[in-house]
């Protein structure tokens, strides 16, 4: 686990930092549905989850920018960035309705991070225990599934004063709407390091890098 503390006095969103973390401190959310119908036929081609193909283009986009890799460390009061955060996934036991963490590193090669998801996932479903370890693992994002609905708005929120800045991403089924298959995603970033363009943004880039990795992975039968 690497990091740089930011130098707060040169930080480009200074004023803005300052404002979300003195004075009104929260969070800024957004849902919005975003097209995945050519990922969908990509994951049916090529014999792969569709849930692991949105992870890893996921995890990348939010690797893209410094702006979505801010940590806040309470003991040393340091504003910091993570050279890398990694995606907590999420099982559901069905016998007992409750999940379990998986905790999945990210890399750039897409078929050493696909087989690791797979393998994570699989060993998360022997245990029945949440066992969340924060702890240990202070560069994960989470990336929570909701498989049962397809939303049309979530929010997320944390205790006030609470300054959490690594995303929180959830997203629900797929539906059809006028031929496309279209998935809510909500995004929540702490309004300190983040604003509404910063949050869109990770709409955006979630459509370009779909678009990029389709070709780039296609055919590659996993």
């Amino acid at each position: 686990m690497n990091y740089r503390v930011i130098d707060r006095d040169k930080y480009y969103r200074k004023g803005v930092y300052r404002h979300f973390t003195e004075d009104c401190r929260c969070s800024t959310s957004v849902t919005a549905r975003i097209d995945v119908t050519d990922l969908v036929d990509f994951s049916k081609r090529n014999g792969s989850k569709f849930y692991i193909d949105f992870l890893y283009i996921l995890s990348m986009v939010l690797n893209s920018r410094d702006d979505y890799r801010m940590a806040y460390l309470y003991q040393s009061d340091e504003l910091i960035c993570y050279d890398v955060i990694h995606p907590t996934q999420y099982v559901f036991h069905e016998d007992t309705e409750t999940c379990t963490p998986v905790y999945t590193e990210y890399t750039e090669d897409y078929e050493i991070f696909y087989r690791s998801a797979l393998r994570d996932v699989e060993k998360a479903k022997e245990t029945r225990e949440y066992g969340l370890d924060s702890k240990n693992h202070p560069n994960w994002f989470d990336a929570s599934y909701i498989s049962w609905l397809s939303y049309d708005s979530l929010n997320i929120e944390l205790p006030d004063g609470y300054l959490y800045f690594l995303p929180i991403i959830n997203w629900g089924r797929y539906r059809k709407e006028n031929g496309r298959l279209l998935m809510p995603v909500s995004v929540r970033l702490n309004h300190a390091v983040a604003d509404g363009f910063l949050v869109a943004n990770v709409f955006r880039l979630l459509e370009e890098e779909m678009k990029a990795f389709i070709p780039a992975h296609d055919r590659k039968v996993l």
